[in-house]
């Protein structure tokens, strides 16, 4: 099977400086001899995220990820390894043979996106060439909307005719109609060829937060259901994770900290097209905790869902209230997700809204957007007769529901306190209710998915002090060697002799002797990017360290004899239960002699096992 080189993927890293490939996302700022930003990954207001630029790592002391640059390509666009390569290959200019060397499976999604693409140019083609009835009444439809002009340009709007016409087009461009389909541009002609997937439809092509095409929506011209249809669920395109339009709006996301969330394409459009940039759409289903976390990594501030006025974005937003949790309550710190709300007047939809009454209009509404814990209660009181005491109490159930998933928390505490007043109740009634209420049954589908992919835990027993400290000695010499690999090569012998107290951290001193033994002037992302073939937790344990404040070789010395130490008080430990559980005189006197020679041995190497020195 085809693969990447070695030598391409060393290429590829040495023309791929981290600093530089981070810094076209977020802000960074050089602090000493490291780097620092807000970490694109998760939602922070204080930076976390550090770059070495010595050793091409970086790590998150907010959400614990790091790795080297594929690593963050990878993170951030949710590419596999061979993509994050030829993502970085592209943006270095840099020609990639895949064939020879280490055999990196190539992906799939490599093909379905060039079918995508090559799509989006036929149906745009069509838009902006097309002759016949069906091709003006596209182009009809989009001047209607206001999006003539430069507007199909700027968003590759396209046409789609139908007939066979696209497979023809992507056949003679020799792509087989296996892939065609699993694209999701074709369907199964069941028994004979393969048939288009869309017609007669002006079609809007949907793109990852890179700029990929990985699927498509069409609206129909004319009569005619379904209104608007999307692409099934391929291995590009996953409904509960992707928004359209993010690729236009990630810059004003995290210039102003904000994202915008509407209901369709040309709401997107029109808002862009109207100065509003930081916009993005759901794409047939309701906003997810997928989605929140995307939209998370951009905007640092705040997510506001904007709903039409209409029934439809009313039932859209009492859908939006389960996604009520402790992510948005002062407890979760610096991963504290603010999601808030507002609902358009008079039952219109952003693009007749802004059409109507201008874009500053629609930006005094989303300044003005509520938390969505105090827009949902007021959207239940609304809902009810409050003038009656049947009315008030069932208000009272009604919003407890709302923020029932996070009644532990000092925000549905001060909300309860503030319901109370409305509704003429006892505060301490109210808090009562709310301790008593059990949040209900969360309904949304990808959350439920999410939870049912992790494998269940067994519990954990309380760790001493005595074990978190070896375990995080345990961690800071992995991270040490492997950041510094001359220091590894020097404490080889530690590596393999050192009885390691958690499993992954074996797994990780076998990946780096390993890497050392192949290649002994190995780079630090090298060593990274190998350990985590091993294990998935290799990023998060190796570019983690650095609480140790000394020179490299000094602070591997002294770790690896705190590690030695503790292993040998072990030892002498084991020794002594086996004298208590009974031996013969003659094993007693053996063990005996055993462990007084280890203790003596310990304690001098203790005495002689002073302070770090510090730098």
């Amino acid at each position: 099977m085809a693969g990447i080189s070695d030598e391409d993927i060393q290429k590829v890293r040495d023309a791929s400086d981290l600093i530089a490939v981070v810094g076209e996302r977020v802000p960074v700022k050089q602090k000493g001899r490291d780097f620092w930003c807000c970490c694109p990954l998760h939602q922070e207001k204080t930076p976390s995220f550090k770059m070495d630029p010595s050793t091409q790592l970086w790590h998150c002391f907010g959400c614990g990820e790091g790795g080297d640059v594929f690593a963050f390509v990878m993170k951030t666009e949710d590419l596999t390894f061979p993509e994050a390569v030829r993502r970085l290959a592209e943006r270095a200019h840099i020609d990639i043979v895949e064939s020879g060397g280490r055999a990196i499976p190539a992906s799939q999604k490599a093909r379905l996106k060039e079918i995508c693409a090559r799509t989006a140019e036929f149906y745009h083609t069509q838009l902006m060439r097309g002759r016949g009835a069906e091709a003006d009444a596209a182009r009809a439809y989009l001047a209607g909307r206001g999006f003539g002009g430069d507007v199909p340009r700027k968003w590759n709007l396209g046409f789609a005719p139908g007939r066979g016409a696209l497979v023809r087009h992507l056949t003679q461009l020799g792509f087989k109609p296996a892939d065609m389909i699993a694209a999701n541009v074709a369907l199964d002609g069941r028994g004979g060829p393969v048939r288009d997937r869309f017609y007669n439809r002006v079609m809007f092509p949907i793109f990852d937060v890179s700029g990929d095409c990985i699927a498509f929506g069409g609206r129909v011209i004319g009569a005619g259901e379904p209104k608007y249809l999307n692409s099934g669920e391929t291995p590009l395109f996953h409904k509960s994770q992707v928004l359209y339009g993010l690729d236009h709006a990630k810059a004003a996301m995290a210039s102003s900290g904000v994202a915008i969330v509407v209901e369709g394409y040309t709401d997107v459009i029109a808002l862009h097209e109207a100065g509003i940039e930081n916009a993005v759409a759901t794409l047939g289903t309701a906003l997810t905790m997928r989605h929140i976390r995307v939209l998370s990594r951009h905007a640092s501030k705040c997510i506001v869902y904007l709903f039409d006025g209409d029934a439809a974005g009313q039932r859209a937003a009492d859908r939006a209230l389960a996604f009520i949790d402790k992510s948005m309550t002062p407890e979760a710190g610096r991963s504290q997700v603010e999601l808030v709300a507002v609902t358009l007047p008079d039952n219109l939809d952003p693009a007749e809204f802004v059409a109507a009454r201008g874009a500053d209009a629609l930006q005094a509404l989303v300044d003005g957007a509520k938390p969505l814990l105090e827009y949902g209660i007021d959207r239940r009181l609304a809902s009810h007769n409050l003038d009656t005491a049947e009315g008030r109490a069932r208000a009272l159930e009604a919003c407890l529901e709302v923020f029932a998933p996070i009644k532990e928390s000092i925000l549905a505490k001060d909300y309860a306190v503030q319901l109370a007043g409305r509704l003429r109740l006892r505060e301490n009634d109210v808090l009562e209710a709310l301790a008593a209420k059990e949040p209900a049954r969360y309904q949304d589908r990808d959350r439920e998915a999410e939870a049912a992919a992790v494998p269940p835990r067994a519990p954990q027993r309380a760790l001493s002090q005595a074990e978190r400290n070896r375990l995080r000695f345990e961690r800071e010499f992995l991270s040490l060697v492997a950041q510094n690999p001359l220091v590894g090569l020097a404490h080889a012998d530690a590596l393999a002799q050192i009885q390691w107290h958690e499993d992954v951290h074996r797994i990780l001193a076998e990946s780096i002797l390993s890497t050392l033994a192949e290649n002994p002037a190995v780079a630090p992302a090298e060593v990274v990017t190998r350990a985590a073939t091993a294990t998935p937790h290799a990023a998060r344990v190796l570019t983690g360290g650095g609480s140790v404040a000394a020179a490299p070789e000094v602070a591997g010395a002294y770790l690896a004899e705190e590690l030695a130490l503790g292993d040998a008080e072990e030892a002498a430990g084991a020794l002594l239960a086996q004298l208590a559980a009974g031996v013969s005189p003659e094993e007693a006197e053996l063990l005996h002699a055993a462990v007084t020679a280890l203790q003596k041995d310990v304690a001098a190497r203790r005495v002689a096992h002073r302070a770090l020195p510090q730098e």
